[in-house]
């Protein structure tokens, strides 16, 4: 019997998402072989019949949807969309690579091997340490990116589905998204579904603010509408006169960007001025000559560009050409930023039809898809190859490997020029150095400064764009480790690290047995939570710079070092206060943990639900970490360490992040459970007019009216303007929230805020 006859509803159900599939396929430009997509719908129906997912739905679901987004919202065509539907035949079933190639052809079974690969990797339930399966990952992009792109797909549905896991489970997945997987789509040009897993991720780590920022978002919709409709009304009465097919689309800001700038810039949602931009989309002219038609479109922009600037006044400092110079990830189009007749600044996103599609589905989407062969000029396939020349000197480290990639994901890019007048790309922020190393290695390696525009700076100047660069280079010049404190690329970390490494193999050799001996000696474990313990304790950048001092005996570990791990030496506030662990899912959660083997490394927290915990429990099971400083009323979650300690960090921590994407079977969820015992030390800045009295009324609120101590105050003034910050010690969010507000009604104050602890991990993007 034809499988595609329905027999009962759930079959039904499936066969009308396959049809909306093949519709979807039917619809987009490539070459038509439904048969041969029918044939993989089929082949993959048989191979999961019976299974469900954890939501209960049928297991084909999932493939099904996977498929959808590849050809829908990517673009790709029947090999990926095949691949889709059978991409997890291999590992879930008892199918072979093999049956795939022989049903098939060789390209879909490589592409489905390629993602079976990489499926346990580091995004798996295993996923600790597991560096080689992340080289993997990203290895296969240069053998054939349909690999990565489906995996993208694959990622999405399941963010999208994440409702039906734990707690735990979300934090751990929306954690990897976030740090590894929506800078990998924002590097491969998928604007929309790199937007979507952030604003996913930000749902499921932050809900309060999640829902805080959206509903100010519908109770502001009606202003921004008639904003929008008054800006655009004079700009299409003229735009009409230029002969041109096009149209205008309002693009407000997502919750996760408004919270990201909320949080980075210490600033009120109704402080942030850039909600609405306004997106024109024209027509890409039909001239089959590609040099001709790529002339005239950048004509065409500029004509909208000057027609806006001809009706509003544009920012001086706002406007950005990425018709000229696209980004590294193939991203084109004019962006200005104009001033409407309200006195509201607004951005204008100028693109034609073609630039528009590459910005939603990615320039990937657009190659010539011959396995092993891209495009050679292109500034993706460059970026491609440098990652492939980052893990030819792999890491020793996960996190370090991870760190070194995400540098190369997440950042805008600046244009700078040779002494010969050759562009090149590198990340906002590249300092001399950088550059250096992206020409050549052995030029990073012998710099020893630069001239920038003519005039000598240090190799550790910070480059502008439309910077020309001449690198000055000493044979006696050999790598400092203190450069790593001031390269920003991952090509130059990864090259000045692998230097060390070989230069001082026997050095580092006999650091690690130093090391070793300090920890045999006071009983402690080697892991990493304990080596960070030392790498801040003694300043040091990473391990490798901490065996380096150890080896040249710059550095000794003795009773001193020591005396760090002794448990008096924990956060001793934290025993005024308890943590609420798991959800209506935590039964299962404990089940599954006591399926777990005794002598597994990685701890299963068996907790009540509510737990009150008593002094002796908190010093040897949880610490408050120092890197964000977490207080009651703070998103939190804890991080289990191999001494079995939780630590408790906020959400939004970006070494919270990091763990997250290396060890998220580690991570348990948290809650406060907030009472007024105990005080923390948190920093507020306050900005305003400096009147005389103003300080005097401020340290009156916190001390008499709120009773809160004082522990450091600073201010400064400058043409009339105040600008200081104070140490105070609140019981929790809420708290603090009540002081911050009472401050903020003072005649002449500006603004008060949180000052939020900031890490370089954090993406940076424009």
């Amino acid at each position: 019997m034809d499988i595609l006859q329905a027999t009962n509803p759930e079959e039904e159900k499936i066969f009308e998402q396959f049809q909306l599939l093949l519709n979807d396929y039917l619809n987009s430009n490539h070459r038509k072989k439904v048969d041969l997509i029918t044939k993989a719908f089929k082949f993959a129906y048989n191979a999961h019949r019976g299974v469900k997912r954890r939501s209960g739905e049928p297991y084909i679901m999932h493939p099904l949807a996977v498929a959808r987004i590849c050809c829908a919202e990517i673009g790709l065509g029947s090999t990926s969309i095949c691949s889709a539907l059978l991409h997890d035949v291999i590992e879930d079933t008892e199918f072979t690579v093999e049956d795939i190639r022989n049903n098939f052809n060789d390209r879909i079974a490589s592409i489905v091997e390629g993602l079976t690969k990489i499926s346990g990797g580091i995004f798996g339930e295993n996923a600790s340490t597991q560096t080689e399966n992340f080289r993997r990952l990203l290895l296969t992009m240069s053998e054939d990116i349909r690999v990565i792109l489906i995996k993208m797909a694959d990622r999405l549905h399941n963010m999208r589905t994440l409702s039906a896991l734990s707690p735990s489970k979300q934090y751990k997945i929306a954690g990897e998204t976030m740090y590894l997987y929506a800078p990998l789509a924002h590097r491969l040009g998928l604007n929309r579904i790199k937007t979507e897993l952030e604003e996913l991720s930000f749902k499921y780590e932050h809900p309060e603010a999640y829902e805080q920022i959206t509903h100010k978002l519908a109770i502001t919709a009606e202003s921004r509408k008639a904003l929008y409709y008054s800006f655009i009304e004079p700009v299409k009465h003229e735009l009409d006169k230029l002969d041109l097919k096009y149209y205008i689309k309002e693009r407000v800001k997502t919750a996760y960007s408004i919270w990201k700038k909320m949080t980075t810039k210490n600033i009120r949602f109704e402080e942030i001025y850039d909600l609405l931009a306004v997106r024109i989309i024209f027509d890409s002219p039909d001239i089959e000559d590609e040099k001709e038609m790529l002339a005239l479109e950048k004509k065409q922009c500029w004509d909208i560009y000057s027609t806006i600037t001809n009706i509003y006044k544009p920012h001086p400092d706002r406007l950005r050409d990425w018709v000229n110079n696209p980004k590294a990830n193939g991203y084109q189009a004019l962006h200005t930023t104009v001033m409407g007749f309200t006195g509201d600044w607004i951005e204008v996103q100028i693109r034609s039809t073609r630039m528009h599609s590459i910005a939603e589905r990615g320039f990937a989407a657009h190659w010539k898809y011959k396995l092993g062969e891209i495009e050679e000029d292109n500034e993706l396939n460059h970026w491609i190859l440098t990652i492939k020349e980052i893990l030819e000197s792999p890491e020793p480290n996960t996190l370090d490997v991870l760190d070194t990639i995400k540098m190369n994901l997440f950042s805008s890019e600046i244009f700078v020029f040779t002494p010969k007048g050759e562009i090149k790309t590198l990340a906002q922020g590249a300092t001399a150095l950088d550059f250096a190393f992206e020409v050549h290695s052995e030029l990073g390696y012998r710099c020893i400064g630069a001239k920038v525009n003519h005039q000598l700076v240090p190799m550790s100047h910070v480059l502008k764009s439309g910077d020309q660069v001449e690198i000055l280079t000493s044979e006696n010049q050999t790598p400092r480790y203190e450069w790593l404190k001031f390269v920003t690329t991952g090509k130059a970390h990864s090259k000045i690290k692998a230097r060390f490494r070989r230069d001082n193999r026997e050095t580092i050799k006999k650091g690690e047995e130093l090391l070793n001996e300090f920890f045999n000696k006071y009983h402690l474990t080697a892991d990493a939570d304990n080596v960070q313990v030392l790498l801040t304790n003694c300043n040091c950048i990473n391990k490798e710079e901490l065996l380096m001092k150890l080896g040249t005996g710059e550095l000794t570990l003795n009773n001193a070092e020591a005396e760090l791990f002794k448990k008096d030496n924990q956060n001793l506030l934290v025993k005024y206060w308890k943590l609420t662990f798991g959800s209506k899912n935590s039964k299962q959660e404990k089940e599954k943990g006591k399926e777990k083997e005794k002598g597994k490394e990685n701890k299963t927290i068996d907790l009540k639900s509510t737990h009150r915990l008593t002094e002796e429990s908190v010093l040897n099971e949880y610490h408050l970490s120092d890197c964000c400083q977490p207080i009651p009323g703070d998103a939190v979650l804890g991080f289990v360490a191999q001494n079995g300690i939780i630590h408790v960090h906020k959400r939004q921590c970006p070494i919270a992040m990091r763990l997250k994407s290396s060890y998220g079977d580690r991570i348990v969820s948290a809650e406060w459970a907030t009472h007024k015992k105990l005080s923390f030390a948190v920093e507020i800045e306050i900005t305003g007019l400096d009147t005389v009295g103003t300080i005097n009324q401020i340290t009156r609120i916190v001390s008499d009216e709120f009773s809160v101590n004082i522990n450091k105050l600073n201010f400064e003034s400058k043409d009339g303007v105040f600008r200081g910050s104070m140490t105070v010690y609140v019981h929790d969010v809420e708290s603090l929230n009540h002081l911050c507000n009472k401050i903020s009604k003072l005649k002449n104050i500006k603004s008060v805020t949180r000052v939020e602890r900031q890490n370089k991990l954090m993406g940076v993007e424009e």
